[in-house]
């Protein structure tokens, strides 16, 4: 294990001080990436983070989960180190249709389709995205090529049996069980890992976010962290919450339509607060699990 420090990309000042972090300012960004974009705008930013990030770093931390989708150019960097997994804790598959370029809910698709990506496991799902009435906006290629797998609770997916794709879903009562058999998938195909959070996928008690949350734990995480000690090659954390109104109506329909509700400041001092305290915690575990 060798230390690497971690690297904020600060697009909406939610992450904190961190000692020993590089911070990169993206503020200026905010408006154009939060949520979604073009692909001309993520491809602008990619030649922006590739002059300006240093070449070696540790876990990096993006802010909100609004910025989930930076996650694909965070992976692409890694691609000397491939092949490699991906591991997601995510509330949502974050691999469903956005044809207007990319948003933080469909990066998945991009990335499970890379050459050097061997497969992407996302953790924790509860969100009714996966259920049948949302069937048709998930992406299927990455499901049928055996490329992605959802792991699950709360969420009716028979629909996936008749599509032929129950070997990509795995859904459980609670998420001790989730966690167990998880745990077991990754004994059996030890391989490098690529570790994303987006702490959605915890419990309100965990960890408050902006997006509507599933039912993981504190511990469940650390439990897998743990089980892939060795092996993490690189990382990203998201999920932190934080109060932004959009001047784009689109996005302001669109986050609208999510459920996303403003915060009062007191609540959201301490959610922040709460945040900051468990970074601490999964940095610390990240970094004993890391190559």
């Amino acid at each position: 294990m060798r230390k690497r420090d971690p690297l904020i990309l600060d697009f909406d000042g939610s992450v904190g001080e961190i000692p020993g972090a590089t911070t990169l300012p993206l503020v200026d960004w905010q408006e154009a990436i939060r949520f979604g974009c073009t692909l001309r705008t993520f491809e602008r930013l990619r030649r922006h983070l590739d002059a300006s990030a240093p070449a070696d770093y540790g876990t990096v931390l993006m802010g909100s989960g609004d910025y989930h989708h930076l996650t694909w150019p965070l992976v692409e960097r890694q691609r000397a180190r491939g092949p490699f997994q991906l591991v997601v804790f995510d509330n949502h598959p974050d691999n469903m249709r956005f044809p207007w370029g990319i948003h933080c809910g469909s990066w998945v698709r991009k990335v499970a389709m890379l050459p050097y990506v061997s497969h992407v496991h996302v953790v924790g799902i509860t969100s009714g995205d996966i259920g049948a009435k949302h069937a048709w906006e998930n992406y299927l290629q990455p499901l049928r090529a055996g490329k992605l797998s959802y792991w699950c609770m709360d969420v009716d997916v028979g629909w996936a049996a008749r599509l032929g794709l129950t070997h990509a879903f795995h859904r459980f009562d609670d998420p001790d069980a989730l966690t167990c058999a998880f745990i077991q998938q990754l004994r059996r195909a030890p391989q490098a890992t690529y570790l994303s959070i987006d702490k959605d996928a915890f419990s309100i008690d965990t960890a408050r976010t902006n997006w509507d949350q599933g039912r993981i734990e504190e511990h469940h995480a650390m439990t897998i962290i743990e089980a892939l000690r060795g092996r993490i090659v690189a990382s990203d954390i998201n999920g932190e919450v934080s109060a932004y109104t959009y001047r784009t109506w689109w996005k302001r329909l669109l986050s609208g339509m999510d459920g996303q509700e403003p915060i009062p400041q007191s609540e959201l001092d301490a959610w922040q607060m709460q945040q900051r305290a468990l970074n601490t915690r999964l940095l610390a575990a990240i970094a004993e699990s890391s190559v």
